[in-house]
């Protein structure tokens, strides 16, 4: 019961986080490109990895992974989002967007896991 606790309350902050950020972000930039969702996208994978560096370098509770890991980066990152805003791009034919969004969001995502699981385990 304590983790499912601890995930539930790690959900709810991240899902608040991602929508502040997400929400300041794409007021910062004209148009329609979802670079408020991309940004969180790249800091939830860049958080992970840190996350589970830290978790595993220093045999850290596996409580603390529920709360942050499962919890918080799983309500912090907005996949079902981004499945919708590519689902936009090629419903309106912009192809362009299309796939320089998804490039940047799964080819950034994986550099940002490994430069956050990287920079802990130096």
């Amino acid at each position: 019961m304590e983790q499912f606790l601890l995930i539930f309350v790690g959900g709810g902050l991240g899902s608040i986080c991602r929508h502040l950020v997400s929400k300041f972000v794409s007021q910062s930039f004209e148009g329609y490109y979802p670079f408020g969702t991309l940004t969180v996208n790249l800091i939830g994978c860049f958080l992970i990895g840190v996350l589970i560096g830290v978790i595993e370098k220093y045999s850290i509770h596996q409580n603390w992974r529920f709360l942050f890991v499962t919890g918080f980066c799983g309500g912090f990152t907005t996949f079902s989002t981004f499945s919708y805003e590519n689902w936009i791009f090629m419903r309106n034919l912009q192809y362009k967007a299309l796939f320089s969004y998804v490039f940047a969001s799964l080819v950034g995502g994986f550099w940002a896991t490994f430069f956050g699981f990287w920079l802990v385990r130096k």
